[in-house]
């Protein structure tokens, strides 16, 4: 026969002569939803702003998007220099059959 597991409810009443502060239970009200809507008020200052302790990441995001910026101007540079080329050399050998 296997031992089970017994679960014990138990209610606290008093610990060392204090009574439990009991869980509050919080119920939607108006001054809660209106105190909410301010709270994300506030947030629209805070997003104007850019934060101190995150230099470092931005630093590393700026890197990040100026190497993406480089490699995609490069590419355009080198599609376009081979068009010109290519360009070139059928203008070259157009001229001749004229």
């Amino acid at each position: 026969m296997e031992k089970e597991s017994q679960a014990i409810e138990v209610e606290v009443v008093e610990i060392d002569g204090v009574a439990p502060v009991p869980a509050a239970t919080q119920e939607e009200t108006p001054s809660n939803s209106r105190q909410s809507w301010q709270d994300w008020q506030n947030w629209q200052g805070r997003v104007r702003k850019l934060d101190m302790r995150w230099w470092p990441l931005w630093i590393v995001l700026g890197a990040i998007l100026l190497v993406l910026l480089l490699t995609v101007g490069l590419a355009v540079a080198i599609v376009f220099a081979i068009f010109r080329i290519i360009a070139n050399v059928l203008r070259g050998l157009l001229s001749i059959f004229k």
